[in-house]
């Protein structure tokens, strides 16, 4: 099979082989928001073009699914197992009378009501199920963090949390960034102290204003900074969305190591998930249906 990760800013792409295994892979920033003209069909047959005919299934997920992607496929009510997201994908054709599936986002509610969403998320969370067990609290950094209850084997609930964004905004187009540096977590001491910080009253716009006071007095160098600021958001994060530990994170790996990092220094048992996850998650998928067929 030809399994696609098709998020907003990159195109992840797997030929799969008998059992699972990974026989090639590559990836390109052919994000959605990078197709002109909705032309995705165009892009997915160059991408994969010389992978011929594959005689599997082209299984896809991640954003496009969304109303910005190829089609809107409806989020899936959590809770949520395999057999049920497999039930409900979208079809798409490509190609000379081809088809390819996009498995749905899923959705929840808060205990406010408030509801929240996921696209992507949910299919690397299948693929480690092998890994992490089917009841397991899961950590997706990024952009937009995930922290998912996974209850045997299904979905229950997530919540997200803005932080990668709300960084680079801060960073970038605040006050906080003209005292200097990158922007980049190089300063690991900084980053600790940030995560310290969280740990502490006056709520966290005081903590983020404390970086520039900081900063002016000296404090803190102009290089260790967005270190120190990175350390705060996070260490809000994990203070605001986990309940105990342990927790398995799914992610890149330097972001995974850096969330490893912080939930220890919170006393929060946490491991990092190996592999290819997204893969796995659409491989688990596909045989569902194939059982199903």
């Amino acid at each position: 099979m030809i399994a696609i990760d098709w998020g907003t800013s990159s195109f992840r792409a797997y030929r799969i082989g008998a059992g699972g295994k990974v026989l090639d892979r590559r990836s390109a920033a052919r994000g959605i928001l990078t197709v002109e003209g909705a032309a995705f069909a165009d892009v997915l047959a160059a991408e994969v073009a010389d992978w011929g005919a594959e005689p599997g299934p082209v299984l896809m997920s991640g954003m496009i699914g969304s109303r910005q992607g190829w089609r809107e496929v409806p989020y899936l009510d959590c809770p949520a197992d395999p057999a049920a997201l497999a039930r409900a994908c979208g079809e798409v054709r490509w190609g000379e009378g081809r088809r390819a599936l996009i498995v749905p986002g899923l959705t929840c509610r808060d205990r406010h009501g408030v509801p929240d969403v996921m696209r992507g998320e949910e299919t690397q969370i299948l693929g480690a199920l092998d890994t992490i067990g089917a009841t397991a609290t899961v950590c997706l950094p990024g952009t937009h963090s995930k922290y998912a209850s996974l209850i045997n084997g299904r979905i229950e609930g997530f919540e997200t949390h803005m932080t990668g964004e709300v960084f680079g905004v801060l960073w970038r187009h605040s006050i906080l960034g003209r005292l200097g540096g990158t922007g980049e977590v190089a300063d690991m001491a900084a980053f600790e102290a940030g995560v310290d910080r969280a740990g502490q009253d006056q709520g966290l716009l005081h903590h983020v204003f404390g970086v520039r006071a900081r900063g002016l007095f000296g404090e803190m160098p102009a290089e260790s900074l967005a270190s120190y600021l990175s350390g705060i958001l996070i260490g809000h994060e994990i203070r605001a969305a986990t309940r105990a530990g342990p927790v398995a994170v799914i992610g890149a790996p330097e972001l995974a190591a850096l969330y490893r990092r912080a939930f220890q220094r919170r006393g929060i048992e946490a491991s990092v998930v190996p592999g290819e996850p997204a893969a796995a998650g659409l491989w688990r998928i596909a045989e569902i249906m194939g059982a199903a067929a």
